[in-house]
């Protein structure tokens, strides 16, 4: 092995669901306690800490929109890797706050194997949380919290990162996830050709498989098992969402829940004692955006982005599908599994689980910092079973970003060198989409749709779809008509015709 390869030496996680809302911790301090839990796992004890030079802090929710309805009331960590540190007693000299995106995980790990392997760092930990449930918790009681931190020293704030939707989209109520991603779903049904009915009960199946794992997950917020038909059965308490998504087919962020890692060279790994039988590698990795706007999509029902990624991270590994014995897919919702499966030609009905999590509707979906979870629940597998390998599939936005990794406590050989994600990109931003226009008039096709509800009871559609005579993509909602949309969830609207008009910037298609 060279020097400098990089190799994954600790893993840990925190969940807090037993609490008093006056003494739960914060959001950084969710952070440090999996860091102290990933510490520990590199098993020489407190003194790596002061080895840790670099640390990179997932972004927080209440931190990764302008929306001021999200932000929490309680103040905030000014500088949260170093708050993280100052909880560990770390001093590092870098200090990074991610971008926003559920990819970021696995992106900044691809990044630190990189800068790792130059020599550039030496001893990273990468630690993300969510309190979102302590938030909420005492809000709906009016308890006063002061999360306030500030901390000495340097910070890289990377930002929020790309826009991931336009104002045009967001008027329409694309943007908010539990309405987008159902567009993506509707898409993915009439494409395989399933009735709604078969549809919904496909759904329930993938799923319960999902909600078995994170029941005898020690560190799911939501584990309670669950079956195909009752996840795929509406209910008072498994209400509507949006079409065709009720409540429990989505990622559910009410949480209190962290996860880190450390990462290093086998050179220090070696001089620090930390046990070979503990490292585990990273022998691919892979990076891919979509077109980012949902309108420019090339379909709704495929993610070229994915399929690049991992044909890359594949090609890095020098494995192929039948070498991966542990997969972990991006959870949101049904249909970023689904997708992922039909980009990787895997089936839904595989024998490996398709999660080492329970994913985001049941063990939790803390945030932008789910993946590391994935990638922490990994570790003790590879180790156990030194000769298999796992696979994260990373998802941000809304099927818009997406990272890969490729994981086995077999040695890699040689000097780790990943190919650049930029080489690549343009193989997604070259292919072809439908041309589209904010301002559409006369007879339209519905390409994909969706109903949202509130409370359980419908209140708007969102429509995109085609003009008749130049086949423009457009986008548009419906009619507030309660027997529209009693119709638009009971019967397929995919190729059904209607009259689009536009005013003021906003659309209305009204179905034949």
């Amino acid at each position: 092995m060279h020097d400098y390869t990089p190799v994954l030496i600790g893993g840990g996680q925190y969940t807090q669901k037993e609490f008093s809302i006056e003494r739960a911790h914060p959001p950084m301090g969710i952070a440090a306690e999996a860091s102290k839990q990933a510490i520990l796992d590199a098993g020489i004890g407190g003194k790596i800490t002061k080895h840790i030079d670099t640390i990179v802090s997932t972004r927080i929710f209440p931190d990764s929109f302008n929306r001021p309805r999200l932000q929490v009331p309680f103040g905030r960590a000014e500088n949260p890797p170093r708050a993280v540190a100052d909880r560990i007693g770390a001093k590092p000299v870098t200090a990074i706050y991610g971008n926003v995106g559920g990819n970021t995980p696995q992106k900044y790990i691809n990044e630190m194997a990189e800068r790792i392997s130059a020599k550039d760092v030496e001893l990273v930990l990468l630690a993300g949380s969510e309190a979102i449930n302590t938030a909420q918790k005492a809000m709906r009681n009016s308890v006063s919290l002061d999360w306030q931190e500030d901390h000495d020293g340097s910070l890289e704030d990377r930002g929020l990162g790309e826009a991931l939707y336009t104002p045009h989209e967001f008027a329409h109520g694309i943007g908010v996830p539990i309405q987008t991603y159902p567009l993506f779903e509707n898409a993915l049904r009439y494409k395989r050709g399933l009735s709604i009915e078969e549809h919904m009960l496909s759904m329930g199946k993938l799923f319960e498989k999902f909600s078995i794992t994170a029941e005898s997950n020690p560190y799911s917020f939501y584990g309670t098992k669950r079956s195909a038909l009752e996840l795929s059965t509406v209910t008072d308490e498994n209400r509507w969402i949006s079409f065709p998504y009720p409540k429990w087919m989505n990622a559910r962020d009410s949480v209190n829940q962290g996860a880190a890692i450390l990462m290093t060279s086998v050179k220090k790994a070696r001089d620090l004692g930390i046990d070979p039988a503990k490292w585990i590698f990273l022998h691919g990795c892979g990076e891919a955006n979509e077109k980012i706007n949902v309108t420019e999509r090339v379909n709704y029902h495929s993610s070229p982005a994915i399929k690049v990624n991992t044909q890359k991270a594949f090609e890095m590994a020098g494995l192929t599908l039948q070498d991966i014995d542990y997969f972990d897919f991006y959870s949101c919702f049904p249909s970023a599994v689904q997708i992922a499966c039909e980009e990787l030609a895997l089936d839904r009905d595989d024998p490996r689980e398709l999660t080492v999590t329970g994913g985001l509707p049941f063990f939790g979906g803390p945030g932008n910092n789910y993946s590391m979870h994935a990638i922490a629940s990994l570790l003790p597998k590879l180790r156990a079973n030194p000769t298999n390998f796992g696979l994260v599939t990373a998802n941000g936005g809304y099927l818009s970003k997406h990272a890969t990794g490729i994981y086995s406590a077999v040695p890699l050989e040689g000097k780790w060198e990943r190919e650049k994600p930029s080489s690549y990109q343009s193989e997604i931003d070259q292919m072809r989409s439908p041309v589209f226009i904010e301002a559409p008039r006369g007879v339209g096709t519905i390409e994909t749709y969706t109903v949202c509800h509130k409370r359980g009871f419908p209140e708007r559609g969102i429509i995109i779809g085609r003009t008749e005579n130049s086949n423009h993509r457009f986008l548009a909602n419906t009619p507030s008509d309660p027997d529209l949309f009693k119709e638009m969830i009971s019967k397929e609207q995919i190729g059904r015709t209607g009259t689009v008009s536009s005013s003021d910037g906003l659309n209305l298609f009204t179905p034949n």
